[in-house]
């Protein structure tokens, strides 16, 4: 997935679980990259938030 669709997969979601990226075709060990781009921080098990609307709460 480039760089460019992960950003605004981030921005367009708030809150997503694993499950909804694998249901659309994303990967799961595309979600630790994410995280580790600052896209995405981890909330809870399976449960992941946008890193923008983090910082908006």
């Amino acid at each position: 997935m480039a760089p460019e669709s992960r950003r605004c997969l981030a921005q367009e979601r708030g809150e997503v679980r694993t499950r909804d990226l694998t249901d659309v075709g994303i990967p799961r060990c595309y979600l630790s990259r994410m995280c580790e781009e600052g896209l995405f921080v981890k909330v809870g098990y399976g449960r992941y938030r946008a890193a923008a609307y983090v910082e908006a709460i």
